[in-house]
C-alpha cells in the first residue's frame, strides 16, 4: 500500500486537539526572501592516517572544496555524485557536526559556526537527519515509542513530559504506522517501516530541514515509492525543506526542485531539476544521465551513453585546474590549468555550470 493511501486511511481519525503540538506547523518569524539554509564557500580538509610514514608528509584529503549552495523554504535539493564525492561530508557540514577548514553555513541568516555551544545545541534542532541505513540507526534495545521520544528527552525545554509520548505516537501515526504497535522492537518492523521510524524521529523536534541521506537506497523498489510519497506529503503538511542526497538519479528527479551534481568535493553544475534534466551543460552531468536505465526496449542504444575513461582521481591529489579534466572528452589546454568559475550559460540563469566550454 502506497504512503499515501495509508495516510489517507489514517486521516479518518478524530483530529487532535488544537493544543496538541500535530497542530503546529513549525513556521519562522524570519522574512521569506531569506535563506533558510545557506553554504558559502565550504572548505573541509583531512590529514589521512595517523602518523608520517617514512618521514614523508601525511596526505591532505580535499573532501570539500569551495562549494556553494542556498535552500529555499519549502523546497527540495537533491544532491547527486559518485561515491566518495563528498557528499557525505558536506551533509556533516551543514548540519554543524564537523567544523569546515574554511566558510560558514547559515540558517535563516544566522552564523552557525559563531554560535556559542548552548545556542549552537538549539539551533540545530531545525536541521534533522534521515539517515541511510534503517537496520543500523536505530537501537536494537529501545521501543518504536522510546527511539521518537528520545530527541525530546534530551531538549527538555522544547515540551512538557506529560506531552512528548502523546506527541511521539502522533508522529508514528503521521508517517503510517499502527500508534498501537509503539512498543515494538526494531526487528520486529520491516525495513521499510524501520525507515518511517527514522523520520518520525526527525521529526520529533520540529525542525524545518529534513537532511536525507541516502534514505531510500536500502529499501526494495517498491517500499521506495511509498517512503518517497511520504517525504512528499510531509513537506507539502508541514512546509519541510529537503536536502535530499542520493545516488539514483530517477529518484532525485521526482522529489527534487533543484539538483546540484559534485564531483571530487566541487559542485559542477547547479540549477533547477527541469534544466538539469532535459538540457545538461557539465559533460560530468551529461555522462550520468546517460547511465540512467531506460525500461523500454524501443530506446536502448539510442541515447548516446557516455562512458567515462578511468577513475576518479584521488582526493589527496586533485587535478589542477578543472577536476574533471582528467575524465572529460572535451577537455583542452586552458581546462587543466585554469579552475572554471561558476557561470550562467543560459539566457534563464536558472542554473550554475562549472565548466570552460558547457553545452548550449
Amino acid at each position: 500500500m502506497s504512503a499515501v493511501r495509508r495516510r489517507s486511511r489514517c486521516s479518518s481519525r478524530p483530529r487532535p486537539r488544537a493544543s496538541s503540538p500535530a497542530t503546529i506547523r513549525w513556521r519562522s518569524p524570519v522574512p521569506d526572501d531569506v535563506p533558510l539554509l545557506e553554504a558559502r564557500g565550504l572548505v573541509k580538509h583531512y590529514r589521512s592516517g595517523s602518523l608520517p610514514v617514512g618521514g614523508r608528509r601525511r596526505a591532505t584529503v580535499k573532501a570539500v572544496d569551495g562549494v556553494d549552495l542556498t535552500l529555499r523554504r519549502g523546497s527540495t535539493l537533491g544532491l547527486v555524485g559518485e561515491s566518495g564525492c563528498g557528499k557525505s561530508t558536506l551533509t556533516r557540514l551543514l548540519m554543524a557536526l564537523d567544523r569546515p577548514t574554511a566558510g560558514t553555513v547559515l540558517v535563516e541568516g544566522q552564523d552557525l559556526l559563531a554560535l556559542p555551544s548552548a545556542e549552537l545545541r538549539r539551533r540545530r534542532r531545525d536541521i534533522q537527519l534521515v539517515m541511510q541505513d534503517p537496520y543500523t540507526s536505530l537501537d536494537p534495545r529501545m521501543t518504536a515509542l522510546e527511539i521518537v521520544r528520545e530527541p525530546l528527552d534530551i531538549h527538555r525545554d522544547l515540551m512538557p513530559k506529560q506531552e512528548r509520548a502523546p506527541w511521539a505516537r502522533e508522529l508514528l501515526h503521521m508517517v503510517g504506522l499502527d500508534p498501537g504497535h509503539a512498543h515494538r522492537h526494531p526487528h520486529q518492523f520491516s525495513g521499510g517501516q524501520r525507515q518511517r521510524i527514522g523520520i518520525a524521529r526527525a521529526l520529533a523536534l520540529r525542525p524545518k530541514i529534513l537532511v536525507c541521506d541516502e534514505p531510500v537506497s536500502a529499501l526494495d523498489v517498491s517500499v521506495q515509492a511509498q517512503v518517497i510519497n511520504l517525504f512528499k506529503e510531509l513537506q507539502r503538511e508541514f512546509g519541510l525543506a529537503y536536502v535530499f542526497i542520493a545516488h539514483d538519479l530517477a529518484v532525485v528527479r521526482h522529489v527534487a526542485d533543484e539538483v546540484a551534481v559534485m564531483y571530487l568535493g566541487r559542485i559542477v553544475e547547479h540549477g533547477d531539476r527541469d534544466t538539469v534534466y532535459s538540457r545538461p551543460a557539465h559533460p560530468y552531468t551529461r555522462a550520468l544521465l546517460s547511465a540512467v536505465p531506460d525500461p523500454d526496449p524501443s530506446h536502448r542504444g539510442a541515447t548516446g551513453r557516455i562512458v567515462l575513461q578511468g577513475d576518479p582521481p584521488s582526493p589527496t591529489r586533485p587535478p589542477s585546474g578543472c577536476a574533471f579534466h582528467t575524465r572529460c572528452w572535451k577537455s583542452q589546454e586552458r581546462c587543466g590549468t585554469e579552475r572554471p568559475v561558476p557561470t550562467a550559460p543560459t539566457t534563464d540563469g536558472r542554473r550554475q555550470v562549472s565548466c570552460h566550454f558547457p553545452e548550449n
